[in-house]
């Protein structure tokens, strides 16, 4: 189990110090290694817990050889050997060992397609330097969580726990009405609402 955070920003670069809280507050989803970086409006946060290729090289957050792409990814992909094999058909080269590294190469591969390739749990962040993109999945089942809370047309912050959501400033103290009072009477709430 690993933990992500991060924060999109459009309208000035995110402030690293809440995105370490943020990330910090993930501690105990991943002993292992802590990673933070920023990239113009993006900051991506990473608490591992190693499990596939446990050296350092696939530490997160993690980018790809040209530095245009840039993973924090929680979960495993069961399937990471044999899209790995294909993508390397298709030209790919990899550094480690590690599913994260597949994931990214997946996405590079087939974009947003990737995710319907994917078999596992997951939850990712991965930021497009190029296109000033944030792609963000998790699993069907939502088996590892992602939680985030829309910044208005102004960006959006993520996380794998709530807790570690509400350090960020955008975020700490509000709760939607409406959108709690669905999750409490319906155990979800509806695809409009957000509880923060």
């Amino acid at each position: 189990m690993c933990g992500i955070a991060g924060v999109l920003s459009w309208d000035r670069p995110p402030e690293i110090e809440p995105l370490r809280a943020m990330t910090h507050a993930l501690r105990h989803r991943g002993p292992d290694a802590e990673g933070v970086v920023a990239r113009g409006p993006v900051a991506l946060g990473h608490r591992r817990l190693s499990i596939i290729d446990v050296s350092s090289s696939s530490n997160q957050p993690m980018h790809d050889d040209s530095g245009r792409f840039w993973i924090v990814f929680n979960g495993e992909i069961y399937n990471y050997r044999e899209l790995r094999q294909e993508l390397v058909s298709s030209g790919a080269e990899f550094l480690t060992r590690s599913d994260t590294e597949v994931i990214l190469e997946a996405y590079k591969h087939w974009g947003d397609g990737c995710t319907e390739r994917l078999n596992g749990m997951f939850a990712f962040a991965i930021w497009d330097e190029s296109q000033r993109r944030l792609f963000l999945a998790r699993d069907r089942l939502g088996k590892k969580p992602l939680y985030y809370h829309r910044l208005g047309d102004r960006g959006v912050v993520f996380a794998s726990e709530l807790k570690s959501l509400r350090l960020h400033p955008a975020i700490a103290g509000t709760v939607n009405p409406t959108a709690l009072g669905h999750y409490l009477s319906l155990n979800y709430t509806l695809t409009s609402a957000c509880i923060l």
